[in-house]
């Protein structure tokens, strides 16, 4: 949702209208000067940033993405920085009736002062201010804004409890709790002003906010409702509503109460995620109007779709799942955290590029984590427009907080400010409270060596913002659904795999091997995961002050490792599953199949229980960072083997095998809402291409179903199972399937041929075998994105790649697989 300045729709499409008085927006974005509170020289400072982003453009600190730098960068967050500038207003700005500063977001601890005179204090860098500020305004003004370090606000309230509550003084502070580390981020706890500062000016009316309210829905009618925070009070007010710029509706409304007014749109398109159908999106246009004279007007791009949490008693427990448009939809997709630690270091283009990523990789739902921000704008603008589903956390993660009557009022204002931003789009299908916060309660031993008054007093202090303001604010303020915590319960619970959402970190933390996920399937997965080793380019990135730029053992790599055990444990599972090499090149290599062979088992051995299970959401999509961690595209925007994989596996058709008491099963699972009928086939080939067996016949494959379409019983066979792939095809979809772990294939060391053809936007890279190549890896020095690897090679067939990059010459292109060991 945005205002915007009627000038241009008014002479296009209303003619008629005599008069303009419209608010102006200005963004104060100029002439910004920094500097630490106990220093005189001041620094040119870029808004909206941040003092770590500001001091890396002055030279003043080294990049702390590189090698161990973020440790010698600790001072900045220990520090208070002031920041302003200086701005003039000409004559009929300041003879506007009304003149307000919007502060769109400022981290954290801000004394904000207009020409000396002290206009605001905030302390939440997730709420957005409005200060009227016409009686300081002048023609020559200054703005200046004082930020105070976290640490002294956190100790004071710390020192206001008689115990210590988990985890750690962040707790105190509302801003992005990542900030003070992970373990998968760095310690970069950031100060500044990190979101748009305006001056707003009007005479009559401005349009506060704006929600697009729908109230029927069915295939025929869609009833909506249109109603306005308006600042004025000017009596009855006339409106214009256009819908995809057509002018569908005039009427008249009170600016008392809610104003309001209904509308109808007949036979509406819906709104689908983008694998089920058209995300399409109507504009809706509203114009404000008194005595003929546009007085403001606001645009809404809006999705007609009904989304429904199902959480229903049955036989085995209570279902999880999103039902939208009365559907019920399999979701899949990974959880999102920031794209940067210097949030302002995300363009437009970051947020296009790696939601286009997502769409690639078949997903349809992603769930913002509770420990990073509630996203820009225009991150659910893109959703919407794509189709992906949002689960989208308030900002709480793994503590238990405060439960004062000052920190409480701040989460609601919090809340509610947010939840406002976000009820108009389409894409938003939850809310949820937080991020593991009960489990921990419950199970990570927080109440260990605690009275039970205070044990009582902290847990009502969480039922107080999660089982009370949180729900109660998205109920008020929005038709979305609430869920209290992620996981419903802890992996300690039996309750786990029977009811609600399911954290799966039995595989990685407790080290059970990638089977476990075949054995133990939740109702919906909203986390599991494991690491693995980011891209050359950005191991050398890391390492860009060693003299050995692909050494995984450096200094600068293992403080990029935030995991206490994660070397360990990727050295324990890699054991069990593969060749563990000796050199850096093909660790990295063998990382990253190791991460994509063991979550797509889990992706697979889930998506094969539905409806059982209807969600499978893997830790994680991208980094904050140049990091070894979960995530399946690296901090460069490079596509790990994870996400070449995780889009094979959540294709909407979907051929899986799995085997049990020596009987190979084959599923054919459908997430569309079409019966798909056809020829399955399939053969056991050997290294070369040869047939071992075969087989096909004809089946039928419902609609939003999985099922087992073929048995076979592999005890009647002689042949070597470490030699040969069970291929199964039907219509476009294929499968190829293994009866042993990759370490005991015995795969033939033949080479790859390959032709390299120029395009107009890359290179065409055609590949074939006399053998089965297992796992082809194809890279070089060159920018771009190949449109397949990690892929398997079946003998006598040619695959074609398309590589994109604006390179004139591939002349480094180089190949890896399994084969060369």
């Amino acid at each position: 949702m945005k205002h915007v300045l009627y000038i241009g729709l008014c002479l296009i499409v209303l003619g008629c209208q005599k008069q303009l008085d419209v608010p102006e927006i200005r963004l104060l974005h100029d002439n910004w000067q920094f500097k630490s509170s106990d220093k005189t020289d001041w620094l040119t400072a870029q808004i909206p940033g941040n003092v770590f982003s500001d001091l890396l453009d002055n030279a003043e600190i080294p990049d702390p993405f590189i090698g161990t730098n973020e440790d010698s960068v600790q001072w900045v967050s220990k520090t208070d920085w002031e920041y302003q500038t200086t701005f003039q207003v000409d004559s009929k700005t300041l003879q506007k009736r009304h003149v307000e500063l919007n502060f769109g977001g400022l981290d954290t601890y801000a004394s904000v002062y207009l020409n000396d005179s002290l206009i605001l204090k905030t302390a939440n860098a997730f709420r957005e201010f409005s200060i009227d500020v016409k009686p300081l305004l002048k023609t020559e003004n200054t703005l200046r804004i004082l930020f105070e370090n976290t640490t002294k606000h956190e100790e004071a309230a710390k020192a206001q409890l008689n115990y210590t509550l988990p985890e750690g003084n962040r707790i105190f502070t509302r801003k992005g709790q990542f900030q003070y580390g992970w373990d998968w981020g760095p310690k970069l706890n950031t100060s500044g002003i990190w979101r748009p500062i305006k001056l707003v000016t009007w005479n009559t009316l401005k349009i506060q906010d704006a929600y697009i309210k729908q109230t029927v829905l069915n295939d025929s009618l869609a009833k909506l409702n249109a109603r306005f925070n308006l600042n004025t009070s000017i009596g009855n007010l006339d409106y214009d509503l256009f819908i995809n710029d057509s002018l569908i509706q005039s009427g008249y409304m009170s600016d008392k109460d809610i104003p309001q007014f209904n509308f109808t749109i007949k036979n509406p398109k819906l709104w689908w995620p983008h694998n089920l159908g058209n995300p399409y999106l109507y504009d809706i246009k509203v114009v404000i109007k008194k005595d003929n004279t546009v007085l403001d007007s606001v645009s809404v791009k809006k999705g007609l779709r009904t989304i429904k949490l199902i959480t229903e008693k049955d036989s085995l427990g209570e279902s999880f799942y999103f039902e939208v448009n009365g559907k019920p939809v399999y979701a899949k997709g990974a959880n999102y955290i920031p794209q940067n630690s210097m949030q302002n270091k995300v363009t437009d283009a970051h947020y296009n590029n790696l939601l286009n990523d997502a769409v690639e990789a078949n997903m349809n739902m992603l769930r913002v984590w509770g420990g990073g921000i509630y996203e820009n704008s225009i991150f659910y603008d893109l959703c919407d427009s794509k189709g992906i589903l949002i689960w989208q956390d308030f900002m709480f993660a793994c503590a238990m907080y405060p439960g004062d009557a000052e920190f409480l009022e701040n989460v609601k204002q919090e809340a509610i400010d947010n939840v406002k931003r976000l009820r108009n789009h389409a894409s938003i299908a939850l809310w949820c409270g937080n991020n593991e916060n009960s489990e921990g309660w419950h199970r990570w031993g927080w109440q260990d060596g605690r009275s039970e008054t205070e044990k009582t007093e902290i847990w009502n202090h969480y039922l107080k913002v999660f089982d009370s303001i949180l729900p109660k604010t998205v109920a008020t303020y929005s038709d979305t659904d609430y869920w209290e915590t992620s996981p419903k319960f802890g992996r300690g619970n039996p309750q786990f795999e029977f009811q609600g959402d399911a954290h799966d970190w039995w595989v990685w933390h407790d080290g059970y091997p990638f089977e476990h996920f075949e054995d133990q399937v939740p109702r919906f997965m909203s986390e599991f995961g494991f690491q693995s080793f980011p891209s050359y380019d950005l191991i050398n990135y890391i390492n860009k002050n060693d003299s050995d730029s692909l050494r995984i053992t450096s200094e600068g790599i293992k403080n990029h490792q935030k995991h206490s055990r994660g070397f360990q444990l990727i050295d324990e599972y890699m054991a069990r599953d593969y060749l563990v090499p000796n050199n850096p090149e093909d660790y990295v290599y063998i990382s990253q199949l190791l991460q994509a062979y063991g979550i797509t088992k889990g992706i697979e051995a889930q998506r094969r229980a539905k409806p059982y299970n209807m969600g499978t959401l893997y830790w994680q999509l991208n980094d904050c960072w140049p990091a070894i961690s979960w995530s399946s595209i690296d901090f460069f925007g490079n596509w790990k083997a994870l996400h070449y994989k995780a889009k094979r596996s959540f294709e909407n058709v979907l051929i899986s095998s799995e085997v049990k008491q020596d009987s190979l099963k084959i599923y054919l699972i459908n997430d569309t809402f079409n019966t798909f009928s056809g020829t399955l086939s399939t053969n056991i080939l050997n290294f070369s291409g040869e047939v071992i067996w075969e087989n096909s016949q004809e089946i039928m494959v419902k609609p939003n179903s999985s099922a087992i379409k073929q048995r076979i019983g592999l005890s009647g066979f002689s042949f070597n199972k470490n030699k040969v792939v069970i291929v199964s095809k039907f219509q476009k979809s294929e499968s190829l399937f293994y009866l042993v772990k990759p370490k005991d294939l015995e795969l033939p060391a033949k080479a790859i041929q390959k032709e390299v053809i120029k395009t107009s936007d890359g290179f065409t890279i055609r590949l074939s075998s006399k053998t089965l190549q297992k796992d082809v890896f194809l890279f070089c020095n060159e920018s771009g994105h190949f449109s397949d690897n990690y892929f398997d090679l079946l003998p006598n067939e040619e695959k074609q790649i398309v590589f994109k990059t604006d390179a004139k010459v591939l002349n480094d292109l180089k190949i890896k697989s399994l084969n060369d060991r």
